[in-house]
């Protein structure tokens, strides 16, 4: 930016709150327009929402990543063929491809599962590549060490009510959905988290808890590993998720702090 350009940019009052959010906030005029570098900046987030939308999944390296940090995994295919069918049809997102249905039904587990994990790219493939992995590195030490998880489900054209059909067929006690997030114009891989008790077809959202915003600009991958557990165990221990599960986590950790201090 030349000095001239910079003498007719108007800053704004809120310039200096730039620094703790990515929001689009004081983003200066020329005139009564917005400056030629926002609208450009506007431009390429907005292309990279949409493209996160709709760059496919690579299950190979998902699967390899998953597996490197000690877990096995299942494939399993929603009713939405292709991409396409998947953003026309969110219906068929949420259930099973007759054969994986079948499949999964077929599978013979040595216990019971506790706690069923499955990743589905939903609609940001991206935040699955980035943070499944690594926030499955974190959740590995707060799980309890006598909770079953069986084998992690990588679920292809997924939305978050898929996760109840496969929790359903594999008998699971709670299943635990991470998916790709609707993209934002400053979050294009933001990683979701649906936990839901008793799982089962004809569930809604109420009836699941949700942690969003999972990466590293947003909420960590050890708080959302340390969040996610907390609910989990409190959903073994009275048997429900959604709206009746309240999530006390951080203010039962303040306060052990304080009794500390």
């Amino acid at each position: 930016m030349t000095e001239k350009s910079k003498q007719i940019v108007h800053t704004d009052a809120w310039h200096q709150l730039k620094s703790f959010t990515r929001a689009r906030i004081a983003i200066g005029r020329v005139g009564s327009s917005l400056p030629t570098k926002e609208v450009l900046d506007f431009g390429l987030s907005h292309a990279m929402a949409r493209d996160a939308v709709h760059l496919p999944l690579d299950i190979n390296a998902l699967e390899k990543n998953i597996q490197a940090q000690g877990f096995s995994t299942l494939r399993a295919k929603s009713m939405a063929a292709d991409r396409a069918t998947y953003l026309l049809r969110p219906d068929w997102g949420r259930r099973l491809q007759e054969q994986s249905l079948v499949n999964l039904q077929n599978l013979s587990q040595p216990k019971p599962i506790d706690f069923l994990i499955v990743v589905g790219d939903g609609l940001s493939s991206l935040a699955v590549a980035r943070h499944a992995a690594p926030l499955l590195a974190e959740m590995r030490h707060y799980l309890p060490s006598d909770w079953h998880t069986g084998h992690v489900v990588i679920a292809s054209q997924a939305r978050v009510a898929i996760g109840d059909e496969i929790g359903q067929a594999l008998s699971a006690k709670m299943v635990v959905m991470l998916i790709g997030e609707r993209p934002g114009l400053s979050s294009p891989d933001s990683l979701g988290i649906y936990l839901t008790y008793n799982p089962k077809l004809g569930l809604s959202d109420a009836d699941r808890n949700c942690i969003s915003n999972v990466r590293p600009e947003g909420l960590q991958y050890d708080a959302a590993a340390k969040k996610l557990i907390w609910l989990a165990k409190e959903a073994m221990r009275i048997k429900v998720t959604g709206v009746a599960l309240k999530d006390e986590s951080d203010v039962l950790e303040i306060g052990t702090q304080t009794k500390l201090t």
